[in-house]
């Protein structure tokens, strides 16, 4: 697809680091788990951000 994939620093470099992985296509974000990359959930910036206000509550 081509899209670039992006995790967060604080998952370190190398194997064994696992973490959620993020990027943008057209006008959604996709997320998934750098161990499984192969599934896939699609989102919008509005949702996602509101996601993340409603778990750093």
């Amino acid at each position: 697809m081509g899209e670039v994939w992006q995790k967060s620093t604080y998952s370190g470099n190398g194997d064994g680091n696992d973490c959620v992985e993020v990027a943008v296509i057209g006008d959604a974000v996709v997320l998934r788990e750098s161990d499984a990359p192969r599934t896939v959930v699609r989102t919008t910036p509005p949702a996602l951000g509101a996601l993340i206000r409603t778990l750093k509550a």
